[in-house]
């Protein structure tokens, strides 16, 4: 019997936008609770008061729960099936999320941020899984259908929360969180009811062959990871400092506009890709020509000042880093053999989300230390160069019918 997407002609028109759709949704719920944070962390600074690296830990400890439950994730998916794993992840990080809202100090908002953390960490393997047994044909346009909808989740979640929400809701940062947790959990019964649910039975056998811890001796996992990583660590590294560093130039006043077209420019690149989804399927130019382009967007936060180059350089950051991510999240579907491809991208997640906690953490407590508010910046410049070099490398690597045929 074939699974979906898995006939010779491949899945009807039909069924590929169904599961896009269901794809796409998932993908929303991994960032649409997690970009809900930046927008408030002003206030939450005041009302908590909170040190710059404490607001870098609170950024960076979802990210590290993304590491951390990265493999149990995988082995998850082995015991239970991708899809099922992924709802379980869904649900704990909707109401995890909502939960933050209640924290009354700054270990009770790390507790929520960890839990929230911890269930899109389960569902982070599931997502390329999907993808290989879904649209085992079209790995690049299923990969285009979560990153996009991870985009949209991040771009709406933290481009309206300023001008809208926090108006709408009386300025409460608190209430922001309950709100983006509602649709996030709304989402995840029409997930359930949408997604096929075959492909369950066959991942199944993974976990009595023993195939969901990663093989950390293999070089691919770390090119992954580090690529993963320099890019996330650029994303989210920005939006936790964007906000405080504009504050400290007497620029308060743009930090929306700031925020929007950091997330904001994320929403052309699934439109850029999906036209050109059989292109960037083992290149290395979006690494070799992103990448350059967001060190150059540091490197203007830095030593130019003027209100249009904030604008520029933070719409190039959100841009670069979404034109590269699916760019990076397609590999581990397209180098591993299909048994293989959750525990290769638990590796993925684990190596990309630690670096993800490690660099913001380092700009705040440089920022502490030396006082200079661009200092916060020079992690995240050699974030843009790793990405562009190691990018370039990993998509040199052999595909897996091509080491079989080498041996």
């Amino acid at each position: 019997m074939s699974t979906a997407g898995n006939s010779a002609a491949g899945p009807s028109t039909g069924r590929l936008l169904k599961l896009m759709l269901v794809l796409f949704l998932a993908g929303v719920t991994l960032r649409m609770t997690i970009l809900a944070m930046p927008p408030v962390i002003p206030l939450v600074h005041d009302e908590l008061h909170l040190s710059e690296t404490q607001v870098g830990l609170l950024v960076g400890l979802p990210l590290a729960l993304f590491a951390v439950a990265a493999v149990p994730g995988s082995l998850l998916i082995a015991r239970i099936g991708s899809r099922l794993a992924v709802l379980v992840g869904m649900v704990i990080a909707a109401v995890a999320s909502g939960a933050r809202g209640a924290a009354i100090d700054v270990w009770t908002l790390y507790a929520a941020a960890i839990a929230t953390g911890f269930g899109v960490a389960i569902m982070q393997p599931g997502m390329p899984t999907l993808v290989r047994e879904w649209l085992p044909r079209r790995i690049a346009l299923g990969t285009i259908a979560y990153t996009s909808g991870m985009l949209i989740g991040a771009m709406i979640s933290s481009a309206m929360t300023i001008p809208y929400v926090l108006p709408a809701l009386g300025g409460s940062w608190r209430a922001a969180m309950l709100f983006w947790a509602a649709p996030a959990l709304l989402i995840a019964p029409v997930f359930y009811l949408l997604s096929p649910t075959r492909n369950d039975r066959q991942t199944t056998p993974i976990a009595a062959g023993g195939r969901w811890w990663p093989d950390w001796n293999k070089p691919l996992i770390w090119l992954l990871g580090l690529t993963l990583g320099s890019n996330n660590s650029a994303f989210f590294g920005t939006n936790a400092f964007i906000g405080e560093y504009l504050a400290s130039q007497g620029k308060s006043h743009l930090f929306g506009a700031a925020v929007g077209w950091l997330n904001g420019t994320q929403v052309a690149a699934p439109f850029i890709l999906l036209a050109m989804a059989d292109r960037f399927e083992r290149r290395a130019w979006p690494f070799l020509l992103f990448g350059p382009l967001l060190l150059a967007s540091f490197i203007a936060f830095i030593f130019v000042q003027s209100t249009l180059a904030v604008l520029v350089a933070a719409g190039l950051v959100g841009f670069t880093t979404a034109m590269t991510f699916p760019a990076a999240l397609a590999l581990p579907a397209l180098f591993s053999a299909p048994g293989d491809v959750s525990r290769t991208s638990a590796g993925m997640f684990t190596i990309s989300y630690t670096c993800g906690i490690a660099v913001p953490t380092i700009s705040g407590a440089l920022w502490d230390l030396t006082g200079k508010p661009w200092t916060a910046f020079l992690p995240l410049c050699v974030c843009a160069v790793t990405l562009t070099v190691l990018g370039a490398i990993v998509t040199r690597q052999p595909a897996p019918t091509e080491k079989v045929a080498g041996r």
